[in-house]
């Protein structure tokens, strides 16, 4: 199991995300909305700006202050590390 930060300290497993997206669009504060009322919503900002959105696959939706594209990377630099069934690592 590997873990990516999200800010303040705040992890979420990897192998779990499902999309990492930006809050600005309607579609997106409906989905936001609705985890808020089935009380699936996570909200990792600390008080800050929401600036990326992350569904997972148990349908929970975590809001963190970093960037899709800083969460992105951190979950990129994961995925260099994973080994094939043969021992090797990807490239």
């Amino acid at each position: 199991m590997k873990l990516i930060n999200i800010g303040f300290g705040n992890l979420v497993n990897a192998n779990r995300l499902v999309a990492i997206v930006s809050p600005e669009s309607a579609p997106i504060k409906r989905i936001i909305q609705d985890s808020k009322e089935r009380g699936m919503l996570i909200d990792a900002t600390h008080g800050r700006r929401t600036r990326a959105v992350i569904i997972t696959d148990s349908d929970h939706v975590i809001l963190t202050y970093l960037q899709s594209e800083t969460v992105a990377n951190r979950l990129n630099e994961y995925d260099d590390g994973i080994e094939d069934e043969d021992g090797d690592t990807d490239e």
